[in-house]
């Protein structure tokens, strides 16, 4: 987490003043939030399934997330009111900046011929999306362990103005992005 916040103050912060012409310091963009999410649908009705989505993703992240419940039914899809559905998971300072180091030097490594994240993935206002298919890339989760590999997203929430400053700011943290 030091190594993160000592890194963004002293090169990334005044590096991206200089590069966007910003002259006052709280104009830099920041990393925010980092959310976590797993949409498991009509299977979340199996508890074993939940439980073990529950407690992946407890492992991977250091808190523990919040189960997610449907606001309506919908006839079609075969929800009802208050079902639930997934799971999310918001994190913020020290698990953030904890989870990031964990991402970009253990995880991202792990993923079979990775090139880089796609840079195109960012939405007017400066934030990252992306989603990992397998949970298996993470050190925490056990092989043994997991009856069905299931993927998540995750958030890079950012106070960027546009995507160029927020791709500034994530090459600065080090996220590796293809060309």
């Amino acid at each position: 987490m030091k190594k993160f916040k000592s890194l963004y103050l002293e090169k990334i912060n005044p590096d991206l003043m200089k590069n966007f012409g910003l002259k006052n310091l709280h104009q830099t963009p920041k990393l925010l939030k980092i959310t976590i999410n797993r949409g498991l649908g009509i299977k979340a009705q199996n508890t074993k399934i939940l439980k073990s989505s529950v407690n992946e993703i407890r492992l991977i992240s250091g808190q523990a997330p919040n189960v997610t419940k449907s606001k309506k039914a919908i006839a079609g899809f075969k929800i009802r009111d208050d079902m639930e559905l997934g799971i999310k998971i918001t994190l913020r300072g020290k698990k953030m900046y904890s989870f990031l180091d964990k991402l970009i030097n253990l995880a991202l490594p792990r993923i079979r011929d990775f090139r880089g994240l796609d840079p195109k993935k960012f939405d007017k206002n400066g934030n990252y999306n992306f989603g990992i298919n397998d949970q298996l890339i993470f050190p925490e989760i056990e092989y043994e362990s997991v009856d069905q590999t299931m993927g998540f997203d995750i958030n890079f929430v950012t106070s960027a103005k546009n995507s160029m400053q927020g791709i500034a700011l994530l090459k600065g943290l080090g996220i590796p992005f293809h060309n």
